[in-house]
């Protein structure tokens, strides 16, 4: 295709674009677009790089709180102060199309992109996390994309040398074509030492920096703005490529870089790769560009538009004040690196883009960007019928199974609920020698911030069956389980990232869903006092297959950082020491609502949200987070999939202790044993702590109750013999990898 030919709407209608912004864009430019100029478009306009279809109601997120150092939207990811002149720069971002058509490129290109994402803000990363959800195990294509994600994750990150520190592994049949590969990163910066992604002064020269480009990767973001098809596998070539070892080189010069004063503003060829960081980092600096493409160091021959589409990996576009270009070149050839002056910074918003003397494209940055010229839309929505047909459901239905000792090995063997290792082997969680629990889990990832007494919580969350069920509920569930799991890892919530992942946006069903979720997003994090720093949409998440289309579940996922302000609070899951007694903090109900044991058990896959109440929620975090500062408790572990009876397992299965409990006589058994309700937390207790504990517990009126003791390694439910922990242990650790491995 010729880059400056005329575009044609046929053109623009099949980059995605309608034909009333074809007519918006042919309004902005005074004229009909060439084929470049299109392009531009079609990638900046699309749902990846625009969120047309959700800005509305993404403003409506809290984003203030008392650590935030830039408001979400302002940089290449949040930026919070964490206390001792130091800040963490968090994101999490999706690679979900990609992923489904090559999970192998697709999964470590996405690693490799929310890693730079973090250090081209001058902060170096420490911890990694994902959030993977997949269709039924037994399916080949399930096995070959877990097999293919979890090695692309493994290799990438292993190779970078950032420790992967947590995550959480999802399998449903909603997810059998379309998986959700989400990819989160942390890194620290000194405050007031961040890089931004902008462009100032006139006459500054740009370079570009990193791998050489291809073709790789063409029309990316375009093709994560559609539905998956039977003809998805055709646009391979819309996979990125990625090679962690020039990322290595890329991050050490980086931050080298970032000791000088030579660095006016750095961004990531992420998604639209020069078209991307171009016209933001030219917006956001309120300047222009002159960009001569065929001073881009190529790969292989290719066209204009090309170029600028392309979505090579390990390359970032730099502004350098002029005259200390030596100062980069020295430093990016220190390290092997390509660097090469591709351009000039104008006075004029506009950006220019050549072939040698040819003008070949001239945008104005404003009118391509996110809250400049890109469309924003106001989408109808409407309840679904399920909704309330899902709150009809009722427990008295359900009969109780006369084995619940059958039920419980059958519960731990779930693929949602036995033991991930099959995935997370694969991954280095202890490069670096940050992670603070390789050998001692907590609920959350916990890193330390070497140089200080200060250590990093972070935990990535979401029940998309909940979500699914009642998506206001369901979303504050999953912000509140986020900061639970950090709580009872001895941090304080601080923070939150957030990747959305949804159907298609014109669907008023799955809009509901959508804007179900931000509103129980919003709540969670007012109450909790996390603002929202940033994050990702990822609309298209179905596919059409003929005429069925399948959406998956909505699956807003929490990624949130929390501040251990002293490292001797860091708290674990595991029992410490037979005797020690263990109590329940929150309430029990006779719920088995959305729960593992409901869906799998029972096989009833109608039914609302487990019970929850915010305001119960937060107290009882409070509650623990005094405990903990208190020295009051030696274990704390929060009651999630599979209940009670699964979460005392957890325990018992990191220590090899046991445990011998008795259950509260006014509620069904299997409410108890195997129910989510939320806002349950676990804590052992040293006998000669009791009575501190109770008297603090009394302070605030929490519910609490004790449940029993821990074992030798025995397990014991109202006074019957449940087996040993060893045995339970065996079938958890090998249930999902027998499945995955046939």
């Amino acid at each position: 295709m010729n880059s400056t030919s005329v575009a044609t709407l046929e053109q623009a209608q099949e980059m995605g674009l309608r034909p009333e912004e074809f007519d918006s864009i042919k309004e902005i430019l005074g004229r009909t677009p060439n084929y470049l100029e299109l392009s531009v478009y079609g990638v900046m306009w699309s749902e990846h790089c625009s969120y047309k279809n959700s800005i509305v109601w993404l403003k409506k997120l809290p984003k203030k709180g008392p650590h935030m150092l830039v408001e979400a939207g302002e940089e290449n990811a949040g930026l919070v102060d964490i206390g001792d002149g130091l800040a963490c720069a968090f994101k999490i971002e999706s690679h979900n199309h990609p992923s489904a058509v090559e999970p192998y490129q697709g999964a470590a290109t996405g690693v490799g992109g929310i890693n730079r994402d973090i250090f081209t803000m001058g902060a170096r990363p420490i911890a990694q996390l994902n959030s993977l959800r997949f269709g039924k195990p037994t399916e080949d294509r399930t096995k070959w994309l877990v097999k293919g994600v979890s090695k692309g994750i493994g290799d990438y990150g292993n190779s970078f040398g950032i420790p992967i520190v947590g995550g959480e592994v999802y399998f449903d049949e909603c997810y059998h074509q379309n998986p959700l590969v989400n990819a989160f990163s942390a890194g620290i910066v000194e405050v007031g030492k961040q890089i931004s992604a902008t462009s100032t002064g006139v006459g500054n020269p740009v370079f570009i920096v990193g791998s050489a480009t291809g073709k790789d990767g063409i029309h990316g973001a375009s093709f994560a703005s559609k539905d998956l098809d039977e003809d998805s596998a055709d646009d391979i070539p819309s996979v990125q490529v990625g090679d962690p070892f020039q990322e290595k080189l890329l991050l050490e010069a980086t931050m080298e870089l970032a000791t000088t004063d030579a660095v006016v503003g750095m961004q990531d060829m992420g998604a639209a790769g020069i078209t991307c960081s171009s016209c933001e980092m030219s917006a956001a600096g309120e300047h222009g560009m002159n960009i001569c493409l065929d001073k881009v160091p190529l790969r292989q021959d290719m066209e204009a538009w090309e170029i600028l589409l392309s979505e090579s990996q390990e390359r970032m576009l730099v502004v350098v004040e002029k005259g200390k270009e030596q100062v980069v070149l020295d430093i990016f050839k220190k390290w092997d690196l390509e660097c090469e002056e591709i351009g000039e910074v104008t006075g004029d918003g506009i950006v220019n883009y050549y072939w040698g003397d040819e003008l070949v494209g001239s945008i104005p940055a404003e009118s391509a960007v996110l809250g400049g010229g890109a469309p924003v839309y106001h989408r109808e929505w409407s309840e679904p019928a399920y909704y309330q047909e899902y709150k009809q459901f009722n427990i008295d239905s359900i009969v109780q199974p006369s084995d619940l000792k059958a039920v419980a090995k059958q519960m731990v063997a779930l693929p949602n609920i036995a033991s991930k290792r099959y995935i997370y082997e694969q991954y280095d969680s202890m490069v670096g020698t940050r992670n603070m629990t390789t050998n001692a889990p907590s609920d959350a990832g916990v890193v330390n911030i070497k140089g200080t007494n200060k250590a990093l919580a972070m935990s990535v969350d979401c029940n998309s069956r909940y979500v699914h069920a009642d998506p206001e509920v369901g979303c504050a569930i999953a912000v509140s389980e986020a900061a639970r799991n950090i709580s009872c890892s001895g941090g304080i919530p601080s923070a939150v990232t957030n990747c959305l992942n949804f159907g298609n946006p014109y669907n008023p069903e799955v809009y509901w869903q959508f804007v179900g979720s931000i509103k129980g997003m919003s709540a969670a994090c007012e109450r909790f006092e996390t603002p929202i720093t940033g994050g990702n949409v990822s609309f298209y998440n179905q596919t059409q297959i003929g005429d069925k289309v399948d959406p998956v579940f909505p699956t807003p996922t929490i990624g949130m950082i929390g501040v251990v302000d002293d490292k001797k609070y860091v708290m674990t899951l595991d029992y410490k020491a037979k005797g020690d007694l263990i109590f329940m903090i929150g309430s029990n109900h006779d719920d088995i609502n959305s729960s593992q044991y409901l869906v799998n058990i029972h096989g009833v896959a109608k039914s609302t949200t487990p019970h929850f109440d915010l305001e119960e929620e937060f107290v009882n975090q409070k509650q623990l987070q005094m405990l903990i500062r208190k020295g009051a408790i030696n274990s704390a572990h929060d009651v999630s999939e599979g209940g009670l009876f699964v979460a005392l397992l957890e325990k018992g299965m990191a220590s090899g202790l046991g445990f011998d409990i008795t259950l509260p006589a006014e509620f069904r058994k299997d409410a108890v044993l195997f129910g989510e309700s939320q806002s349950r937390i676990l804590v052992t207790v040293s006998e000669d702590d009791k009575d501190a504990f109770i008297d603090l517990m009394m302070l605030n009126g929490c519910d609490f109750d004790l449940l029993g003791h821990v074992t030798k390694g025995s397990i014991r439910v109202d006074d019957e013999d449940w087996g040993t922990v060893a045995e339970y242990q065996n079938i958890y650790d090998n249930a999902l990898s027998d499945i995955l491995t046939k």
